[in-house]
Parts: structure tokens; sequence; C-alpha cells
């Protein structure tokens, strides 16, 4: 995501110069400048005192800008998080979904290239115009043997020596659990997939929102040695006359963000927790600032 850097956004920068450095977990988030040089994107990053990323544009057959991007960031000290491609692998039109899978597949190549933790996407969706909508067939066993097909398709197709291919877990599609993902890790049987934890997409329901304490231990807890990227959000609840759980500024809700860092914390390695589907650099420089507050509250 690229645009223009607020005055909010430049002076928590300065503030956090290098607070990501003592820290076992890695902070990051999108940046907000006017350049596609990887060293001015990965200078940003440092600058934001961020010490992880969100991979910047590239192709697969692309080598010196792979090769660039990967020795800019390496020598700014900044993780490469993820590779996020954001399509359908079980669109109801074939050509569609071919073309989709070829996505991902050139996505794992850009990640193992750079050196980023994974390529990832959802595992798809049944839904027949939203390409992530809920549909009764995504906690089906069709669904989730196609989730399978498909990871092997890719990891096999790409055969990775450093990036890991994940499906980031959905609240209406599979995997929606720690079970669920284990299950999906045995059946895909590939070294080369690994986890990635969206917390925040794991609250459907009143249940999960009133225990997402207890819900984030047990899914850090169960998938921790397969971890290999995350994601950081909030959630708040409106009232209405049915449930609605809305996504909001790290700070804003109610997620208790300390068992997420303390189990983020105590992996063997650091693991980046990227802030996502914010509006602009003042709001993501908010969300950062939460985190290290309740971070630095922690001793960590």
């Amino acid at each position: 995501m690229l645009g223009t850097m607020t005055a909010a956004g430049a002076s928590a920068g300065t503030a956090a110069a290098n607070w990501s450095a003592a820290n076992k977990f890695l902070l990051g988030g999108p940046i907000f400048v006017k350049s596609d040089d990887p060293r001015e994107l990965a200078r940003e990053h440092k600058r934001l005192g961020y010490g992880a990323a969100y991979c910047p544009a590239a192709k697969a057959g692309d080598t010196a800008r792979l090769q660039a991007i990967e020795a800019a960031y390496a020598a700014e000290g900044i993780v490469i998080a993820e590779v996020g491609v954001w399509v359908n692998l079980l669109d109801a039109d074939a050509a569609k979904r071919k073309e989709n899978l070829q996505k991902v597949i050139d996505g794992l190549t850009v990640a193992d290239a750079v050196g980023a933790r994974c390529c990832v996407d959802i595992a798809g969706s049944f839904h027949p115009t939203v390409w992530y909508g809920p549909h009764p067939r995504n906690v089906t066993k069709e669904f989730f043997d196609a989730a399978v097909a498909n990871a092997r398709t890719i990891i096999d197709a790409v055969k990775p020596k450093r990036a890991k291919f994940a499906y980031e877990m959905m609240g209406w599609n599979l995997p929606d659990s720690a079970e669920s993902y284990i299950q999906m890790i045995k059946a895909i049987d590939r070294p080369a997939f690994g986890v990635h934890i969206d917390i925040c997409n794991l609250i459907n329901s009143p249940a999960r929102y009133y225990n997402s304490a207890a819900l984030t231990e047990e899914t850090l807890r169960k998938l921790a040695r397969w971890i290999v990227s995350c994601h950081a959000k909030d959630v708040d609840w409106i009232p209405e006359m049915n449930v609605h759980i809305v996504e909001v500024i790290p700070g804003r809700g109610t997620l208790d963000f300390r068992p997420y860092l303390k189990g983020l914390a105590a992996l063997p390695a650091p693991v980046p927790l990227m802030i996502e589907h914010l509006k602009n650099a003042g709001e993501y420089a908010e969300g950062a600032a939460h985190i290290r507050k309740v971070a630095s509250s922690m001793g960590l």
C-alpha cells in the first residue's frame, strides 16, 4: 500500500525508531511513501520502527527486482513477512480458478525468492459473487479436500526452499480453529505448509468474543511450531438485533493483546505481527503505538 505519510505517522516513527530490534516479535504494517524503490521502502519501515514488512509488488520472473528487494530489506534488518495473494482458489469458473491457482504459485515463487516467511491466501469460498464470502459448503469435507489439493499443487509446483505457503484463518471458511488447521496440516503433509494466525478472524460468536484471551492462548499453544506470520487487528461489538462484530484500530476494541504478544514472544524465533485493514498512516501509527504500549507493560 502506497500513499502519503502523515505527520502523525512520522512522529510515531521517530519515537519508536529502534523498538522492534529488542523484542521477540516483529511488528509491521503498510507504509505510505510514493516510491517503488526497495531501498526507500525498506528505510521507511526502519524509520517507523517496524521489524517486518509486507512484500512490495514484484513478478515471479523479475530476477533483478527480486534480488533488489531481498538485499534492500536485509540491509535495513527488516523481515519480509508475507506475500499476500488474495484470490479465490475455489472460484466457480474453471478458467478463473486455474488463473487464481497460478497467481498463488507465482506468489509463493516470489516469497521464496525474496526470503519472505510465507505466501498467504485464504483457502477460498464457494460463494457465487463474493470471493471470500460465507457459504454452507465452506465448512464441509468437500471444501477441506479442495483446500488440501490446492495447497499440495501450489507447494509441489514451487518446491520452496525458504518460504512457506499458508492459509489465513477465517470465521466462516476452513481453517476456522486450531483443530481444523492441524487437521489440514496433517492432510496436506508438506513441510512447506505453515500457519498464518489472525485471531480476530476467529472471533465469530459471543463465546469467542468474550473469551478471546483463552481463544488466543489455545490457538497459539496448539499451532506454535508451524506459525510463520500473524495479523494484528482489534474487534468491537455494535449492539443490534443480531451479532455484529467489526474490525477497529488496535486499542479501540476489546481484544486483549497480552496473550497474543506473550504467545508470540514465547516462540523459538521472532514472528511477524502485521497490522492491516486500516485507512491511513495515522490509524496505523495509533494501532502500532497501542501494541507497543501493551508490549512495554509486559516487559517484552
